[in-house]
């Protein structure tokens, strides 16, 4: 494992992908076991898989308690319901929510089927504030430099709101529905400024295929057409990466 400054990012070069899972995994329980009430910013998708797998081990074997934790989900799916298969709410009861000892109450994931999403909107908002704020906050990139479904173009200062997917996420997605027509066209997701106030960040990046965007995240300019690149004037921003997410990094 290496670990290095850019540009004020901490970087972190795991041995593989397995192993920067790990590390993602540790950093938030070392939060959870510092502060058992910590309030956490969750992200979906492949990428954070084997890191909810490795918190479920840590509690499974006692090591660690989600009781007292409070969440919030960067995004969901408009016009899935929570039991789709396909929600992003049904993502994490599967994959954690189900196989730790958190109270799901204290779970939140944006309401893809309220039936006023601007309200769904504000609220979402006021909920993490009267929470406290996001102590740790997980981040996933996409291959156009997308942050949750802050698509290129996304303010910086932009909050919880709806959004349309751009072709190439919806093509990305295609793969978890049946057909490319299931696949929702919107989505609510925290805005980049909703993002940018979470007191530290995590992003995970394995696999070449996240190389470019991974590389342009860190050295390249804060441009809105590269939404993450945005999180470089983040003060506590750490990036985990497996050596193919970080192969087009200039190392100094």
């Amino acid at each position: 494992m290496t670990e290095t400054k850019i540009n004020g990012i901490s970087l972190v070069v795991a041995p593989d992908a397995n192993a920067a899972a790990a590390i993602v995994a540790d950093r938030f329980a070392s939060l959870i076991t510092a502060n058992p009430q910590a309030v956490l910013g969750l992200a979906t998708g492949g990428t954070p898989v084997q890191t909810y797998q490795q918190l479920v081990q840590k509690v499974q074997q006692g090591q660690l308690s989600f009781q007292s934790v409070q969440s919030f989900n960067l995004d969901e799916y408009v016009g899935l319901k929570g039991d789709h298969p396909q929600s992003y709410r049904s993502f994490m009861n599967e994959n954690l929510f189900h196989q730790v000892d958190i109270n799901l109450d204290r779970t939140h994931v944006p309401d893809g089927a309220a039936a006023d999403l601007a309200d769904q909107c504000q609220s979402y908002e006021a909920m993490i504030r009267e929470a406290g704020g996001i102590d740790l906050q997980l981040l996933g990139i996409g291959l156009n430099g997308h942050i949750a479904f802050n698509e290129p173009g996304s303010a910086a200062d932009s909050r919880t709101r709806l959004v349309d997917l751009t072709a190439n996420t919806i093509q990305a997605n295609a793969r978890f529905f049946d057909t490319i027509d299931e696949v929702p066209k919107q989505a609510v997701t925290m805005g980049i400024g909703t993002i940018m106030e979470s007191k530290g960040i995590v992003l995970l990046a394995t696999g070449e295929g996240k190389s470019h965007a991974v590389e342009r995240m860190i050295q390249g300019p804060v441009d809105v057409e590269l939404p993450a690149s945005i999180l470089q004037q983040h003060p506590s921003l750490t990036v985990v990466t497996d050596p193919a997410a970080a192969s087009q990094i200039q190392m100094a």
